[in-house]
């Protein structure tokens, strides 16, 4: 018996899913988007009812914006959350609390930028630069190389976080290991040129995310999911960019993640239905799952007409169907679709998908960034 385009719809997307200890009510993610809106680095009511109000609409879970950790040189803003210090930990602890209130599950992004951090910005303004090379995604050498020590006050940083992330009652924890920041600078051979044991192949470009990864996995309980996230481009033009140019290189590379104590992998593409290499139609989330066994998150313009760059360039997105996501998941191809700015423009998208409402959807626009709708 033919089932209807709804049924096919809540038959895909409603099933549940189990994350490390985390048991999730649907496979739709709400993807992590910077945002600025927590003064001083600290998120308040405001922030908590913008993720509440996502969870209320049905996302199964709740990524959020990247968070600083607690090194002097992860930021480059004031208006981006901390997570460190009691006020921001308390408004962390506020937000989780108001996404749990509406069934929600929530896990924060812990963040370093890296080499993108600009001279003299908050929220340290005398921190320094800091990359493996100290090279910049444009080339040039305006950072300083970092020290062994440098090395390991921020894995130390980043299992420190997700610590407290635990203590406050989240769910899990995201590393960002990708679009250039700290952890994709020493993934990506074009900005680390290292001759110690953080440089050289693919697999000693991967021993500073490893390092992360299992210090945050000791630091928290076993069954308490972490997820890594990655890409292959770059912010700042770099679309062609490449951390692994075979899936054998991605083997090694998640392969050591893995071992490391990763639990799932958020594969961050501009679209997500582009095949990653020649010979498959498999994206880079369907590529992760097949060569590191873990479940793999994908992500890229899920319901919309173009990209995000394309958005802040003037172009409208326009809301579309979702007939080949359904196609890849029913393939099992990914485990779990993140979505971002359509559930910006709507925080009941998932609601409306699910119940046949689609021309109710409303659709993002770049003026819907200025506030915390």
């Amino acid at each position: 018996m033919s089932v209807t385009p709804v049924e096919r719809v809540k038959n895909v997307l409603s099933r549940p899913f189990s994350l490390g200890g985390l048991h999730l009510p649907n496979r739709v993610v709400m993807a992590p988007m910077t945002r600025e809106f927590s003064p001083g680095g600290v998120p308040g009511e405001d922030v908590a009812r913008y993720y509440a109000r996502r969870a209320a609409g049905g996302v199964g879970l709740i990524i959020t914006e990247g968070t600083y950790i607690g090194h002097d040189s992860a930021g480059s803003s004031a208006r981006v959350p901390h997570f460190y210090g009691d006020e921001a930990l308390a408004g962390w602890a506020a937000v989780a609390e108001a996404v749990h209130a509406e069934g929600g599950r929530i896990m924060p992004q812990l963040w370093h930028v890296g080499m993108d951090r600009a001279a003299g910005k908050p929220p340290v303004p005398d921190a320094p630069r800091i990359g493996p090379s100290g090279i910049a995604l444009d080339g040039t050498r305006s950072g300083r190389e970092m020290t062994q020590a440098d090395i390991d006050n921020v894995v130390a940083a980043y299992a420190s976080s997700a610590a407290s992330a635990e203590a406050l009652g989240f769910d899990g924890v995201e590393i960002h290991g990708g679009h250039g920041y700290l952890v994709d600078e020493f993934l990506w051979e074009y900005t680390n040129h290292r001759t110690d044991g953080y440089g050289g192949d693919v697999a000693r470009r991967t021993r500073f995310a490893a390092e992360i990864v299992a210090a945050c996995r000791e630091a928290v309980s076993g069954d308490f999911p972490i997820s890594f996230r990655f890409s292959q481009w770059k912010m700042g033009d770099h679309y062609q960019a490449r951390i692994a140019e075979t899936p054998q290189e991605l083997e090694t590379v998640l392969g050591l993640l893995v071992e490391a104590g990763a639990d799932a992998f958020h594969c961050s593409t501009r679209r997500f239905h582009l095949p990653e290499f020649e010979g498959s139609d498999l994206n880079l989330a369907g590529w992760a799952k097949k060569v590191s066994g873990k479940p793999a998150i994908s992500v890229g313009s899920v319901g919309l007409s173009n990209e995000f760059l394309q958005v802040f360039a003037g172009e409208q997105a326009n809301v579309t169907d979702i007939v080949d996501l359904l196609d890849r998941m029913e393939r099992e191809e990914f485990d779990l679709i993140a979505v971002g700015r359509a559930l910006l423009g709507d925080p009941e998208w998932l609601t409306k998908v699910l119940t046949g409402r689609t021309e109710e959807l409303n659709a993002f626009h770049v003026g819907l960034v200025g506030s915390l709708h």
